[in-house]
């Protein structure tokens, strides 16, 4: 019994990811849009004070813009959403393929390459400039500074 329900929470806790909910009320949960597509009537068109158009065509330019910015959305939305959502979802496979497949194996090439310069440039270094700066600094050593204020 004990090892049906291990199996069964292990299922439920591997649920794949490309079928699990989406939320339809709130579908910008990490606000990444919160900025840039936030476009009122008021951010676009606005009338100076003493000049005002009549009553009537400022409440049907607010309307118009309203309501055939909320349909020009839904209509290019449902037109171009999937081919675009195709595309993005293309693109951003690719660039993960290529990171995966061909970045990190580049990189992790590179440092195991680079340690053997590594130690080839410190052997260098401590072979040829350790022994002279070891000789400037017993030159060095006996140099005295004596600072005097003169009146």
């Amino acid at each position: 019994m004990a090892e049906e329900q291990s199996e069964l929470d292990e299922r439920i806790i591997i649920k794949d990811q490309h079928t699990k909910e989406i939320d339809l009320v709130n579908r910008d949960p990490k606000r990444i849009n919160e900025d840039v597509v936030k476009v009122d009537f008021e951010d676009v068109i606005a009338e100076p004070v003493g000049t005002y158009s009549f009553d009537g065509v400022w409440k049907t330019s607010y309307t118009t813009f309203t309501v055939s910015k909320y349909w020009c959305y839904r209509l290019l939305s449902a037109i171009l959403g999937i081919p675009l959502a195709v595309v993005w979802g293309f693109l951003f496979a690719l660039i993960s393929f290529c990171h995966i497949w061909a970045v990190v194996p580049c990189i992790k090439s590179y440092l195991i390459e680079i340690q053997c310069v590594s130690r080839i440039y410190s052997l260098c270094i401590h072979t040829f400039c350790d022994p002279l700066f070891e000789a400037l600094s017993k030159i060095c050593s006996n140099i005295r500074v004596a600072l005097r204020k003169e009146t």
